[in-house]
């Protein structure tokens, strides 16, 4: 069986953010013949305006991302929650995937959404909102792959999620489900 490339979103630029060590243990747990990518260039997407979004001449940031997202064979986004909510960097990137609409990079592409957040359910409406965006968008979003970890501030205080037992259980179990629905996608 061929490779299977996943490209990773973080929807958080903080430096210290705890989704980006839940994407960092991601990476770390890839199973054999598959790579995981984190996009490094979220925060160089320009907010989305149809008006710059032009054939020929669309912002650096975003042909890079849509280049990478093309070149991927699914996406997990990691993400946290912001004011209950899809965190703005995540959205941004979500828009300059979804177009041209219809015929997109992100269009009919496996994607999972998992993260971390402080609060007690561990960033399941932004998870939810990103779910729906991404569907909207276009993408094949895998409803049925959930991991959203509540605490994160204080549970990875002293530990990076790898080093979380229950944490990689549950990441491996993502990374399994998200592989096999992009093998299934590649084969169709």
């Amino acid at each position: 069986m061929s490779d299977v490339s996943i490209l990773v979103l973080v929807g958080s630029l903080r430096s210290g953010s705890k989704n980006r060590e839940l994407a960092e243990a991601a990476v770390d747990l890839a199973p054999e013949g598959t790579t995981l990518t984190i996009f490094e260039g979220l925060a160089d997407l320009p907010f989305y305006n149809e008006d710059i979004d032009l054939p020929d001449s669309a912002p650096a940031g975003a042909t890079a991302f849509r280049e990478a997202l093309a070149a991927a064979d699914a996406v997990l986004a990691v993400s946290p929650e912001h004011n209950g909510t899809i965190p703005a960097v995540l959205k941004n990137a979500i828009d300059w995937a979804s177009r041209p609409f219809g015929a997109s990079a992100i269009s009919g592409k496996p994607v999972a959404v998992v993260g971390s957040a402080y609060g007690q359910f561990g960033g399941v409406w932004a998870h939810d909102e990103a779910r729906k965006a991404f569907g909207i968008a276009g993408a094949n979003v895998l409803g049925d792959i959930t991991l959203s970890i509540p605490g994160s501030v204080v549970r990875f205080a002293e530990t990076h999620p790898r080093d979380d037992s229950e944490v990689v259980e549950q990441l491996t179990a993502v990374l399994a489900a998200t592989v096999s629905a992009a093998r299934e996608a590649v084969a169709a």
